[in-house]
């Protein structure tokens, strides 16, 4: 009898073990096309295998904005593809309590562009741009002759220019999101965010791309893969995966952005990696 408890106590175990992680995508407003970018990622998310992801659609632009409070507290990371209105002081509020309790969050693409006054958000998402952000939200963060610079010189914060193949290149290879990546890999056409710039407090870049004059960049090495933590929350950022009203999304496709991201949200949920690269990963 003790051997038949033992048994069900190790299977129940496995299965709690192999239960999916439960993941809430926030979306509803941005200025990228969201509508396709939501069901991307959530498909994604739910084909790996590891996670279950929900979608909480804010209200419109324009409308009311008091009655948008997912539950963050349900989920054990917070994927934000949202650009838009403030929420309300109580949603601002139990976001910040989620990620300081420990909550998950993944910050995509143009979710750095959102809530530029908003001072724990620019600290939780490391680097931000556009919206006015300037000198006075932080530094310029990128990198030059294989060394991370920070530079608080005046100007804009957030540009890119046009959309282009690049190489991504790692900077932290001993990371659990990088560990076993390529040094190098081509990226599918995309926008290459460039003068980000903010607190950039705890925060590791884990991956750069050159960002060419030739297409209309800085010449420097910026930052396209980030991990941040915010009080005992983790939090992986990705400028990566343009998403607009073009009938293909290339840069969403891509084998790199999709296993990056995905190994991104389990760091953030658990601090650990499981997931193996892809045979179809990209190289150089």
């Amino acid at each position: 009898m003790k051997n038949i408890l033992w048994v069900c106590l190790l299977l129940s175990g496995n299965i709690l073990a192999k239960e999916p992680l439960k993941v809430l995508i926030v979306t509803g407003q941005n200025n990228h096309n969201w509508q396709a970018s939501s069901v991307i990622l959530q498909k994604y998310l739910n084909e790996s295998g590891v996670f279950k992801a929900d979608v909480a659609v804010s209200p419109a632009k324009g409308e009311d904005m008091s009655a948008f409070r997912p539950d963050f507290s349900a989920y054990k990371a917070v994927v934000l593809d949202y650009n838009g209105a403030a929420w309300a002081d109580a949603t601002n509020a139990a976001f910040l309590d989620y990620v300081k309790k420990g909550g998950g969050v993944v910050v995509y693409h143009a979710a750095d562009n959102a809530f530029p006054n908003w001072k724990e958000y620019n600290e939780i998402i490391g680097l931000g741009g556009w919206d006015g952000r300037d000198e006075t939200h932080g530094d310029y963060v990128y990198f030059s002759d294989g060394k991370e610079v920070r530079d608080n010189t005046p100007g804009i914060g957030g540009s890119h220019g046009k959309q282009h193949e690049y190489t991504v290149t790692a900077r932290r290879k001993k990371h659990p999101i990088m560990k076993g990546l390529p040094d190098k890999w081509t990226h599918a056409q995309d926008e290459l965010y460039d003068r980000l710039r903010g607190p950039a407090v705890n925060m590791t870049i884990l991956a750069t791309a050159y960002s060419d004059k030739a297409t209309g960049g800085t010449g420097r090495d910026e930052p396209v893969l980030m991990a941040i933590h915010w009080g005992k929350g983790r939090v992986f950022h990705t400028v990566l995966g343009h998403v607009g009203d073009e009938s293909r999304h290339l840069a969403v496709e891509c084998a790199g952005f999709i296993h990056t991201f995905l190994r991104g949200t389990e760091w953030a949920a658990t601090g650990k990696v499981t997931l193996k690269m892809p045979a179809d990963f990209p190289k150089k």
